[in-house]
């Protein structure tokens, strides 16, 4: 789609290295809103997306089991144990994937987005991925939903369907999207 486009460009030509997001507004949002969780699901950043490895690495070291999606047949997806020590594989889209074979159910996803709108809806890149493994997970067990993106990734209205999930929150390199009923 056009947005879409828009957008991708958009983030290749403000990409910097230097922006990233505050480990400890993630960390907290996970505490606040998840207080049992031990699994973290992240992906690999490819396509100037934000990068959540830091991020997976320091949950890691605070005692977090961390993991990372591989993308199966029919656009779908499941989630792997991972530790930053790892050596991946690369998969036929040349995104890396663990090597791991037994699957996990997050209970917090960090989850990358193309564009975004304040009321906490996403566009990704159109192949609905994630928009599947969410309701996988959702049918299984609670899962807390966190979008990461540039601040200039966000538009007035993502148009969106049914197959369409809402993030639970959304973290830029300047703010936290919430709903307005958080407390």
């Amino acid at each position: 789609s056009l947005i879409r486009k828009k957008i991708i460009n958009t983030r290749k030509i403000n990409f910097n290295d230097n922006l990233n997001i505050d480990f400890l507004k993630i960390f907290s949002l996970i505490k606040k809103n998840k207080k049992s969780s031990k699994i973290v699901g992240g992906y690999y950043p490819v396509n100037y997306e934000i990068d959540d490895i830091q991020i997976l690495a320091r949950l890691e070291k605070k005692g977090f089991k961390i993991c990372l999606p591989k993308i199966k047949k029919n656009f779908q997806m499941d989630f792997y144990k991972f530790s930053t020590n790892d050596v991946l594989k690369i998969n036929k889209y040349g995104i890396p994937e663990p090597l791991a074979n037994k699957t996990v159910l997050p209970d917090v996803l960090l989850v990358p987005l193309v564009g975004f709108d304040k009321n906490l809806n996403r566009i990704g890149y159109g192949a609905g991925y994630y928009d599947r493994a969410i309701a996988k997970i959702k049918k299984k067990k609670k899962l807390l939903t966190i979008g990461l993106a540039f601040h200039f990734q966000e538009v007035k209205i993502i148009p969106i369907d049914k197959f369409e999930y809402n993030l639970d929150f959304i973290v830029t390199n300047k703010k936290v999207f919430q709903w307005e009923f958080y407390f």
